[in-house]
């Protein structure tokens, strides 16, 4: 019954997660920020296991991530021994840590093209067998291709200006479960357009397999859903809506790229029109990077809306939030939500998950909604299909 999840960037998420279902496992640690823990499911949370990990940053290809671990929480938080036997192997990288003070080397530069790197992880994986993919890599510039010729062009081309190493993965993922027959659910909690790319959710279910993304739902954004949810019911007029971001992570630090912030701003800001009906002035992004700040970072909201009379009410919000343990908690859930739809005949993508835990749910053209709403819709879906037991 275990579920073999391969990480796709052992940064602080993917540790935190590696972390987290090794204590739980060993009964050290509550399963507290994993969102359906409460509820009786196919698959425990003890059924995990890690089997695969993939880094392009020189300082983690080669090593255990043990020695990750310890080396980024391990002051924090004790580390489970059992990490030790799982080595972080090369990964894609076309360009998505271009820019970063980082010394990085992706599979496409050591084998000479990004189709020969695909081919390698395809027979990696054949080794490795996993079940779920989890890309939790640093935000990247990305756009969706919405047409299969053109994403096999491009990778057979190796036009790396086209691709990112999301749409990568993702396609050796698809050739995975294709050649062996075994489906795979891959996971995308980072803000490139995979679950919402025609193409790729068109190649997942021809291989009966599962993409579920994109980018991880975990702090500011599901809370003013919810809070703008609250208003368009009681038909309160929303004048502006201003939210930002600051953190010391690696992510921080890479959305001072203005290419990726816009990435980042573009998953943010899709609520806002979904939900209440209408486009209210908006600023919903990431501003900046402080590194005292850390993995716990700042969060800042101010809505502004007209109420009975004409008058005028506003919230103000502030809030420090860690960062990575809030989106590896979902990824407990996604890991064993993806594997027992999969099973159970689920393919292409699955909106009822997706528009609870991403910013920006596909297929393309989904909408957004109050994560309120989306909890018990999804609910009802995980029961309808037998993934939440009576």
């Amino acid at each position: 019954m275990a579920i073999r999840v391969v990480l796709l960037g052992q940064g602080l998420v993917a540790t935190h997660f590696a972390v987290g279902v090794e204590r739980i496992k060993k009964g050290e640690l509550e399963p507290y920020g994993v969102p359906f823990a409460k509820y009786k499911m196919v698959y425990d949370i003890k059924d995990i296991e890690i089997v695969g990990s993939y880094d392009v940053d020189e300082e983690k290809v080669g090593k255990t991530v043990y020695e990750v671990a310890v080396k980024s929480v391990g002051d924090i938080l004790p580390v489970p021994e059992t990490l030790k036997n799982i080595t972080v192997r090369r990964g894609i990288h076309l360009g998505s840590m271009e820019g970063l003070p980082f010394r990085v080397k992706g599979l496409e530069d050591e084998l000479g093209s990004t189709k020969a790197a695909i081919e390698r992880l395809v027979e990696e994986w054949k080794q490795l067998q996993p079940d779920v993919i989890i890309e939790v890599a640093t935000t990247e510039p990305a756009k969706a291709f919405h047409d299969v010729k053109a994403l096999e062009e491009a990778i057979e081309r190796d036009d790396r200006k086209r691709l990112s190493a999301s749409h990568a993965y993702a396609y050796a993922a698809y050739l995975y479960a294709k050649e062996t027959g075994r489906p795979v659910v891959f996971v995308n909690v980072i803000p490139s357009p995979l679950a919402r790319d025609d193409a790729i959710v068109k190649l997942f279910e021809e291989a009966g397999s599962l993409v579920l993304g994109d980018d991880g739902a975990t702090g500011a954004t599901p809370l003013t859903a919810d809070l703008l949810e609250h208003l368009a019911e009681r038909n309160r007029y929303v004048l502006s809506i201003a939210q930002f971001n600051i953190g010391g992570n690696t992510d921080f630090l890479a959305l001072t790229v203005p290419e990726r912030n816009k990435m980042k701003e573009e998953t943010k800001s899709s609520i806002v029109k979904d939900i209440l009906g209408y486009d209210a002035p908006h600023f919903i992004k990431p501003t900046g990077y402080l590194e005292p700040l850390g993995d716990k970072k700042f969060v800042s909201m101010h809505i502004w809306w007209k109420t009975f009379n004409a008058l005028e009410d506003e919230l103000v919000v502030n809030l420090r939030i860690n960062d990575s343990p809030a989106l590896a908690g979902l990824l407990v859930d996604l890991t064993r939500i993806g594997k027992a739809l999969v099973e159970r005949g689920e393919k292409g993508t699955a909106y009822p998950v997706n528009a609870f835990f991403m910013k920006d749910p596909g297929p393309r053209g989904a909408r957004n909604m109050s994560r309120i709403r989306a909890y018990y819709q999804l609910l009802d879906y995980l029961r309808e299909k037998g993934v939440i037991k009576a």
